[in-house]
């Protein structure tokens, strides 16, 4: 049952208030504080807008389809209320002059951003440990990593804090933390919903979706922040319209790759269990390779990078942000206020960037991972020639201890293994929860499609149901 279609049934008949719901969430927000997964409230603005809506609905006025609806935003999303900081201390201060378009279209339809969800620092990472501001703890194991980057909302939802949350997904950072919290994770169609107004990691994979706690609820969110967007010209016309009646006997396509030696026991068992599934409600589910997959964690962390190098130089001490104090000269202040702003990961993506993009090994490197993302492209195409949809784990792993790959940047890089093709390619995914780990760690399926089939794949999900 949606959780957001409850909250505006009970808003809108009358038997509780938006003030309520919206007091309701922050009290649960204070009370779950040591998840760090929340780095601000917007409490005044928050309850300000939940008393207008009452007001709305108590004249008889259409308050919107999400009227009373409590959310938070992962915390590279400009919006009002309280600093944007992308979790870094570069933006530690930083005031929003507008609102992201995404959270303009909820809030349009009466939802309320209640708060700024943790992140890894400027979107850096799959743990949300690179935050200057500290970790956020798994919803499940306190002990064990929330993923990210988008784990602070993430577990904001796993906790019920809000029915759902914005989130950022480069390379998988919607998907991974909703695997690892066990919550429902949609990365969309490239271009499906507009980057306007939030902070720029990779220009050419950067998706905004959502995390909710069940898929009728993401089906809804999308539906209202797809579409053009005259301020986003990588946007597409709006294509997302909820598919009430799924395909039948889809055939689904179970990436072996994805299922070898890399991958927990655990995590293939849970994955096998949705396979028979899927084919118990009348799909054809068979084994497909797509060998290719294997190189794409190469191929994110040299076009990836590369992007990430461009989009930080614009923070440089001079026009917003942090500010290095008795620079002697010029370049000593560009030097300190990168230095002092960026946390090591940061620093890290911004030199194997322009490295990469430098004279010498642009060809080597930028080229040759560029040609490799259209053979990874043509393999995708290849395979939907075939197969409706694919499904593999979201990651090769259930969630990982607090600092166990922190200074191993490379294991840290793989547990992309499986969420960077889509990204690459520009292609739909989500992550449904897909059952536990003996220890009770959540494990997720990902159901991944052709561009523009964001519904439909919803829709496929939503007949399934999650575990």
């Amino acid at each position: 049952m949606s959780k957001i279609v409850e909250i505006v049934g009970a808003v809108g008949s009358g038997s509780s208030t938006a003030r309520q719901q919206v007091e309701a969430a922050i009290e649960r927000a204070k009370t779950t504080k040591d998840y760090n997964a929340l780095l601000s409230l917007s409490e005044n603005r928050a309850l300000e807008r939940a008393d207008a809506i009452d007001k709305k609905i108590k004249r008889g006025e259409d308050a919107g389809q999400l009227a009373g609806v409590p959310f938070v935003v992962k915390d590279n999303f400009l919006a009002y209320g309280a600093p944007t900081t992308a979790a870094s201390k570069m933006l530690q201060n930083f005031q929003a002059p507008l609102q992201a378009t995404a959270v303009e279209r909820l809030e349009d339809e009466g939802a309320i951003c209640i708060g700024k969800a943790n992140l890894d620092a400027f979107a850096h990472g799959g743990s949300t440990e690179n935050s200057a501001f500290g970790p956020t703890k798994n919803a499940a194991d306190t002990t064990k990593v929330a993923g990210g980057s988008s784990g602070g909302s993430a577990v904001a939802v796993a906790l019920d804090i809000v029915p759902f949350a914005l989130g950022t997904d480069t390379g998988g950072s919607i998907r991974q933390p909703a695997s690892f919290n066990g919550v429902v994770g949609v990365k969309p169609t490239y271009g499906a919903v507009s980057r306007y107004g939030v902070v720029a990691m990779a220009s050419s994979t950067d998706t905004i979706g959502c995390l909710t706690n069940t898929i009728e609820d993401a089906e809804l969110v999308m539906d209202i922040i797809s579409g053009r967007d005259i301020n986003d010209m990588t946007t597409l016309p709006d294509f997302f319209t909820p598919v009430v009646a799924p395909k039948p006997a889809q055939k689904i396509g179970l990436i072996k790759e994805s299922m070898g030696s890399a991958t927990d026991p655990e995590v293939r068992a849970r994955i096998l269990e949705y396979a028979e599934t899927l084919k118990a409600a009348g799909h054809i589910v068979e084994e497909v390779s797509m060998p290719i997959l294997e190189h794409a964690v190469a191929m994110y962390y040299v076009i990836v990078p590369a992007e990430v190098s461009s989009n930080l130089a614009r923070y440089d001490g001079v026009r917003y942000g942090h500010r290095a104090t008795n620079a002697a000269t010029l370049a000593e202040l560009y030097g300190r206020t990168r230095d002092e702003g960026f946390v090591t990961e940061n620093k890290r993506r911004i030199m194997i960037g322009s490295y990469v993009l430098s004279s010498g090994y642009f060809d080597a490197y930028y080229q040759q991972a560029q040609k490799a993302r259209t053979l990874l492209i043509d393999a995708y195409t290849i395979l939907f020639d075939s197969y409706d949809v694919l499904l593999t784990p979201v990651a090769p792993m259930p969630a990982f201890g607090i600092g166990e790959k922190a200074e191993d940047p490379v294991q840290m890089y793989l547990t992309d293994l499986m969420t960077v093709g889509p990204s690459l390619a520009g292609l739909p995914a989500m992550s449904i929860p897909a059952g536990h780990t003996d220890a009770g760690l959540p494990v997720g399926a990902q159901l991944v499609g052709p561009a523009r089939s964001d519904a439909a794949l919803l829709a496929l999900a939503k007949t399934i149901g999650d575990k």
